[in-house]
């Protein structure tokens, strides 16, 4: 993936809701984008970091030792092992960066679990280009 890309606007034009899409690669991460809303799930990665940077709206991550809120425009790293749980009060759109073998939910899994070939599934990069 070469092209310039707008994170926000293939964020925007996604539908389902918890449901990541790869919008790019680098080295052995990838950026996903994904609009979320309500609860995800009590998860951690067990070897890998997650980055979350919010394009629109507001992110609480929940952790056993703290609540973090983040808000447009703010970015948080959450360490490798670290129990986690997202949650959007309202629609809120984020990026995410991430090593390709983190799972979605990591060991846990839900019905808003998505496996990393539907996280790769086409979107349109030039949305609104």
């Amino acid at each position: 993936m070469t092209d310039v890309i707008s994170p926000a606007r293939v964020a925007d034009s996604l539908t389902e809701l918890w449901s990541p899409r790869v919008v790019a690669e680098l080295d052995d991460s990838y950026v996903k984008v994904a609009k979320v809303q309500g609860t995800l799930a009590w998860h951690s990665h067990e070897h890998e970091d997650e980055l979350f940077y919010i394009l629109k709206g507001s992110l609480t991550i929940e952790m056993a030792d703290r609540i973090v809120v983040l808000q447009q425009g703010d970015m948080y790293v959450v360490p490798k092992g670290v129990r986690h749980n997202p949650i959007a009060e309202q629609e809120c759109h984020i990026m995410l960066i991430e090593r390709k073998s983190t799972l979605h939910t990591g060991t846990e899994v839900t019905d808003k679990t998505r496996s990393l070939a539907e996280q790769l599934s086409p979107v349109d990069l030039n949305c609104g280009r």
